[in-house]
């Protein structure tokens, strides 16, 4: 250090320390986006065997995706010859895997049944480690035959939570995802969220889902968000109309959101070339937004 002993340098850094600009919470607040590709958006190719999850994850890294939303469901199977490859190749690609969805239902109206519900979801979060996803999608439910919605929400919550306890132990967020039954609307996907009240539990939130006033439920729902899917289109008193994706992106960053954009392309056109098309409409809206 020259003529300035350890103490004088030690005093000199403190000095710096105590001057250096402090962050706003407004920069704090403003979001970070990465573009992912959802699996769902080539549901037809899956099930007919045409495509493969190895294929989507080329896909994202050709078109410049940073990640990958995989649906569990047209896994092959979940042994580690099957999951290894596809997290190799997805790191060599520099593609994250950032999310796996799968169909596990939280309002159960049985302890049995919600313990084996928890156990499915404990099964699939170690899918989830292995092909290194720190996230994972879940449901809330439709309202069992007989119950009152009440009664479904506190189902839900006691299953949530309990499942809760097991992301936990792997470090892995679980994202309830608005798509029906109990979380047609945020105000009940909300409820789920606050009551089970866990750092570990929050929104996969899907924008094109909600039946109507879409833009003011994505206001709702976005502080809670944990994962986004992306739609080309939302509904406005249940008719299908385009996106505004400006505005959407302006509300995630108000929310401070911090995280990926999966799209989730449901139209009819071939997916290979409208997912294309969008994600470079999607990396064009980030640079502006």
């Amino acid at each position: 250090m020259g003529n300035m002993n350890r103490r004088t340098w030690m005093k000199a850094l403190a000095a710096t320390a105590l001057v250096r600009p402090r962050v706003s919470m407004a920069s704090e607040s403003k979001g970070r986006f990465r573009a992912a590709i959802c699996a769902y958006s080539f549901r037809d190719q899956f099930k007919a065997g045409s495509m493969t999850y190895a294929d989507l994850i080329r896909m994202a890294a050709d078109l410049g995706a940073d990640g990958v939303d995989l649906t569990a469901y047209w896994l092959t199977d979940t042994t580690d010859q099957t999951l290894f490859p596809l997290r190799k190749l997805a790191y060599r690609s520099a593609v994250a895997i950032c999310t796996i969805g799968t169909g596990a239902s939280m309002a159960q109206p049985t302890p049995q049944l919600q313990a084996a519900e928890v156990e499915g979801v404990r099964k699939w979060l170690a899918v989830a480690e292995k092909l290194g996803a720190s996230h994972m999608r879940v449901f809330g439910g439709d309202i069992p035959k007989g119950a009152s919605e009440d009664q479904a929400v506190a189902w839900a919550v006691e299953t949530l939570k309990r499942c809760a306890v097991e992301a936990a132990k792997k470090g892995i967020t679980l994202g309830v995802e608005d798509d029906g039954g109990l979380t047609t609307n945020a105000d009940r996907t909300m409820e789920i969220i606050r009551k089970t009240d866990s750092p570990w539990v929050g929104i996969n939130l899907d924008v094109g889902n909600f039946p109507d006033n879409p833009y003011t439920q994505i206001e709702m729902c976005a502080p809670y968000a944990t994962n986004v899917h992306l739609k080309s289109q939302v509904q406005i008193a249940r008719k299908n109309q385009p996106a505004d994706w400006p505005r959407i992106l302006k509300i995630l960053g108000n929310a401070g959101y911090h995280g990926y954009l999966a799209i989730e392309y449901e139209l009819t056109d071939d997916p290979r070339t409208a997912v294309a098309k969008l994600v470079a409409r999607l990396r064009e809206t980030i640079r502006s937004a």
